[in-house]
């Protein structure tokens, strides 16, 4: 279901008709598998508010909530995390055994994205819109960050979205232009120095784990010594990551403290990891997405009146 409704809060980019140049608004939603339903219930509360951001940043499950959230497609991510996730063509040993993948992506973000197929992204619409979009994948042959934009999106042609979700040793390496990449997270699981070096003034900043939780390492070693034989910049990615992710919301809390970021974060994960299939929790993870959504309209709105934000005329 698509909303058309005027946007009524915008930031500097989407002003062409405003009445005064505003400020320069970013989200960011940094994704977390399954977990990634609570960032989709977020923006689809911000669709259901006429919320419009001007930068628009997907790492992992959360880029491909940025699509839809662009292409103004209420309701569409849902049931990738709450019904699709259950069929083995998604995710399952079977695809590991004939696939040598555990997550089909292809199917995902393929058959099931693709015009014709069960919920299509309506890529026209994603195209029209006037917000930047970036998609967050990991170089795995060297280990950066590579910041893809809507350019490198294409009818029927979803693979940044693969690249940024390709999870390393339970899924081969997604390849664009003969370029292995793997998740996002590796690399800038949350990109918020990105989202101001590139001209935002505030940003909204949307995770999928309690804001005071600090993120373990003990996985990421486990899993970058599967990988450190045939990707070892990839695998350093891994051992950083935890450090990178708990460093970037150490800073966004400081920089909520003076009011350039809005932290959206669920107060409990409901038992819920990356790729935990629990119809009860997931449900959970949705609506407080939606309700804890209430905390960045208000900012949202308090921030235009703070800044003199114009208006639709």
């Amino acid at each position: 279901m698509s909303i058309s409704r005027r946007p009524v809060i915008l930031g500097g980019k989407w002003n062409e008709t405003m009445e005064e140049q505003t400020m320069k608004y970013g989200v960011i939603d940094v994704g977390g598998g399954l977990r990634g339903i609570y960032g989709a219930g977020v923006l689809d509360r911000c669709l259901e508010e006429d919320l419009r951001f001007d930068l628009c940043i997907g790492v992992s499950a959360g880029s491909a909530n940025m699509t839809s959230y662009l292409a103004g497609q209420h309701g569409r991510n849902k049931p990738f995390y709450d019904e699709y996730s259950f069929r083995r063509e998604y995710m399952s040993v079977h695809n590991l055994i004939r696939k040598h993948s555990y997550l089909d992506l292809g199917y995902v973000y393929g058959t099931l994205s693709n015009a014709g197929g069960e919920n299509p992204l309506d890529y026209a619409a994603l195209a029209r819109s006037p917000a930047e979009l970036c998609v967050v994948a990991a170089n795995a042959q060297n280990g950066e960050a590579q910041y893809f934009t809507k350019a490198d999106l294409h009818p029927d042609d979803y693979r940044i979205l693969m690249a940024s979700c390709c999870i390393p040793v339970i899924d081969q390496p997604c390849i664009i232009d003969g370029v292995p990449y793997f998740d996002g997270g590796l690399a800038d699981p949350v990109p918020l120095e990105w989202a101001f070096a590139h001209g935002c003034d505030r940003v909204a900043l949307i995770l999928t784990k309690p804001m005071g939780l600090v993120r373990s390492d003990a996985l990421d070693e486990h899993l970058a010594h599967l990988l450190q034989s045939h990707y070892p910049a990839a695998a350093e990615g891994l051992r950083r990551r935890a450090w990178r992710y708990n460093t970037a919301v150490q800073r966004a809390r400081e920089l909520e403290r003076q009011g350039l970021v809005c932290i959206i974060a669920p107060d409990s994960t409901e038992g819920m990891s990356t790729l935990t299939k629990n119809r009860a929790g997931l449900e959970k993870m949705y609506a407080k997405g939606k309700q804890d959504a209430e905390a960045l309209v208000r900012w949202m709105q308090n921030t235009k009146q703070d800044e003199s934000v114009g208006t639709w005329r």
